[in-house]
Parts: C-alpha cells; structure tokens; sequence
C-alpha cells in the first residue's frame, strides 16, 4: 500500500496564539512513497488583525495582501480533505498544530490527529549540539534555498521535502522537480479550483534520460588493483576459503 505523507507549514501573526495571533498562510506539499507527486495546498488568510513587526519582517506578508484573503473557516474543509489521514511532516510541530489546532477549534473543528514526524525534533536528535533551523540543514544537506529571501508557508514545505528525504534517505534535488524557480524542470501544475489545492505532474519526471555511462578501468588500473589486494595477504573476506591471493 501507498505511504502518503504531506509536508507541512504556517505563517502566522506572531509566535503565540495564545497572545491572539492568527495563520496567515498554510503550504503543504505531498509525497507518496518517498516522491514528490505535485499535488500541494496553498492558501493564504485574512487573520483580522495585524502582525507583529518582527513577524511581518520574516514573511513579508502586510495587512493590505491579506485584507481580501479568506478566512480560515470558510476553507477549512478543503484544507482537511488535502490532508486527510496522511502523516504529518513539520519542522517544529509543536509551533505549527500550535496555530492550527487554535484556528480548527475557532471554526468549530477538532483538532489534528494524524501522525506527526517533527523534522526538527529528529534533526538534533541526529545533530545535537548544532544549529538545526531550516536554513542550517540547507547547509548540512547541500539544498538549494538561496531564493529563500522571505519565509513563505509554501516554499518552505519544498524546501523542507528536500531536507526530509536527505535527512532520513539520501533521496535529494527534489526541487528541480518542485519548479523552483520557474526552472526548466518546472512543475507543470493544474489548477483544481479556488480551494487552494492544485495538482499536477513533475515535468522532470518526464524528461528523457541519457543511459548511464560506464566508465571501465583501465589494464593498467586492473593491475594496480591486483598488486593491492596481493599485498593485503590472502585469506580475503570476499575470496572463498583457501583460494585467497598468496601475498607476493
């Protein structure tokens, strides 16, 4: 059976909902099976209020932008229905269900319930003692974020699917297939509406592939080799018992 995970963020007004901060936007990109399909979730969201100066600084995201946003009840649902049962993967959950959890219960919805990888939590479990921000594991990963000028829910869930499959499988540049920067690997996205969700098919995944080259070694590299493995002695792990190569 197919593993679906969806990759998760926020933008919000401030750090604490308890303060009266709101979700400005929400960007969500899935993966099934370890691969980016295309299908992502963005929505931006009039939080009827302003944001702090500091968080505004981070996301660039004014009052006027959002003035004529939704809010997060009227597109509630949609957002459930993209996540459905999949498994959450978040970089500090604690601070995005957080925010989420606070907006479902103002809009009459209960909270999230499904499985939650936290990137960060398993990033200094990895890396203790070491910076493990977003931007930090960029570094750490080789992932491409220097059109990370602004935070934004959306590109840092592409970014973030990056980071997760190099952290946890060695699976890398997944952004050429995620269109970052209107590059020639390009998503090639298909609207699904209003509702934020939109699908859509890798353009990378469809590219033609040159066969791989192989490069042989030469006569004079294969004895090179031999000479080596003559002066390790014989008794080889990788010979059968007695036939190893009598040292010269």
């Amino acid at each position: 059976m197919a593993v679906r995970q969806v990759v998760l963020d926020t933008e919000t007004t401030g750090i604490d909902w308890k303060q009266g901060h709101r979700v400005i936007e929400i960007g969500a990109v899935e993966l099934i099976d370890r691969r980016v399909t295309g299908a992502y979730y963005q929505q931006y969201l009039n939080p009827q209020r302003s944001s702090d100066p500091e968080a505004l600084r981070i996301h660039g995201l004014t009052d006027e932008f959002l003035q004529d946003k939704p809010d997060f009840a009227e597109v509630v649902d949609a957002f459930l229905e993209f996540l459905g049962d999949a498994e959450l993967i978040i970089h500090n959950a604690p601070f995005d269900l957080g925010f989420l959890n606070h907006e479902l219960q103002l809009a009459g919805k209960a909270p999230l319930r499904q499985a939650v990888m936290d990137t960060l939590a398993d990033a200094r479990r990895r890396h203790p003692g070491q910076k493990n921000d977003l931007n930090s594991l960029c570094r750490r990963y080789s992932v491409e974020n220097s059109h990370r000028e602004l935070h934004g829910a959306l590109l840092d869930t592409r970014i973030l699917a990056e980071v997760y499959l190099a952290m946890t499988g060695g699976q890398v540049d997944m952004m050429g297939m995620l269109g970052a920067a209107g590059g020639p690997a390009a998503t090639e996205m298909r609207s699904a509406g209003d509702d934020g969700r939109s699908e859509g098919i890798p353009a990378a995944l469809s590219q033609p592939r040159s066969p791989l080259r192989v490069i042989r070694a030469s006569a004079e590299e294969c004895m090179l080799h031999q000479q080596y493995l003559q002066n390790m002695g014989g008794n080889a792990l990788w010979e059968p018992e007695g036939q190893g190569i009598p040292p010269a």
